[in-house]
């Protein structure tokens, strides 16, 4: 089984072509904290429980 993520997904970031598959969704969270670090500016230890739940949620198994 693998998981993948689509930034476009997320509000806000509809145009983001950034999409991360890896086989646990632990591993796909650190490409998508990673990710927003380096291409949205954001600091991941700075978002809320809930940005973080809604991220999860997001993630597809496929």
């Amino acid at each position: 089984m693998a998981y993948t993520y689509r930034c476009k997904d997320y509000p806000g970031n509809e145009a983001c072509p950034g999409s991360f598959t890896a086989e646990t969704e632990a591993e796909v969270m650190k490409h998508v904290e990673l990710h927003g670090k380096v291409a949205h500016g954001e600091d991941p230890d700075q978002w809320s429980p809930e940005d973080r739940q809604h991220v999860k949620k997001l993630i597809r198994s496929s």
